[in-house]
């Protein structure tokens, strides 16, 4: 299964048209927040599963800051990032994944890409695909196969 990451599209609709080209054989699409409304547009014409949160730009919408989702055989904490203070550290966001005995934790917010591992958990953030600081326009992807290491990588746009 493909696993298409994206985060923090504010409402950049160009950027949005880069998103929407790359996502197409894709099996799942996660939006992670800031502007989740953008999700809707992604998703025009894509045929596999969404799921979405909300940020701390998002106002007025009924997504939720974060769940719990199952790919394949692994499970994933997918949250925007503000409520466990990204922009400083990633302390936080590994504790709560390790309380909640989750594979990996896919967040947004800092707008800065980046993969880590630790202990077996998997720190995944796309970066920002309108609104890069420190790097290029990107986006995520992960590969997840049943039984198998889980694969995360950073593509630009």
């Amino acid at each position: 299964m493909v696993v298409a990451v994206v985060s923090d599209t504010h409402n950049f609709t160009s950027f949005m048209d880069k998103v929407k080209a790359r996502i197409q054989k894709a099996d799942m699409l996660i939006h992670l927040g800031d502007n989740i409304k953008d999700l809707y547009y992604i998703a025009e014409g894509f045929s596999g599963k969404i799921y979405g949160v909300k940020g701390n730009c998002d106002f007025d919408t009924k997504e939720l800051k974060e769940q719990i989702i199952e790919i394949e055989d692994k499970k994933f904490l997918i949250t925007h990032g503000d409520k466990y203070g990204v922009k400083y550290d990633l302390n936080r966001i590994y504790l709560r994944a390790c309380e909640l005995g989750v594979d990996g934790v896919m967040f947004g917010h800092n707008h800065i890409p980046s993969i880590d591992e630790n202990n077996n958990i998997w720190l995944i953030n796309p970066g920002s695909a309108s609104l890069p600081k420190l790097s290029k326009h990107t986006m995520a992807f992960i590969e997840i196969e049943k039984n198998r290491p889980i694969y995360p990588y950073i593509i630009e746009l």
